[in-house]
C-alpha cells in the first residue's frame, strides 16, 4: 500500500499480459517508464485519465487495476 492509500496490480497484470515490460506499457499510455515504475511502487498516484488508460490497455475495469483504502488518521 502506498502512502496515498492507493495500491495497484500493474506489475502482476504486465506479467499476465505476455510479460509486458514497463517501457511497453509506458509507450501505450504515453508516459515515461519512470512514471510506470513510480506508480507500481506506490510512490506516485496517476491522474484519473492515466489510470483509465492503464486499465484500457489491460482491457479491464479501473477497480481491477487500482484499489483505494482510506488511511486512518
Amino acid at each position: 500500500m502506498s502512502k496515498h492509500g492507493i495500491s495497484n496490480h500493474i506489475r502482476k497484470l504486465r506479467f499476465e499480459h505476455g510479460e509486458m515490460t514497463q517501457q511497453q506499457l509506458a509507450d501505450q499510455v504515453k508516459v515515461t517508464r519512470q512514471t510506470i515504475v513510480a506508480i507500481e511502487k506506490g510512490k506516485y498516484s496517476p491522474s484519473l485519465d492515466l489510470a483509465f488508460k492503464i486499465a484500457k490497455v489491460f482491457e479491464i475495469r479501473l477497480e481491477q487495476v487500482f484499489s483505494y483504502e482510506p488511511e486512518n488518521d
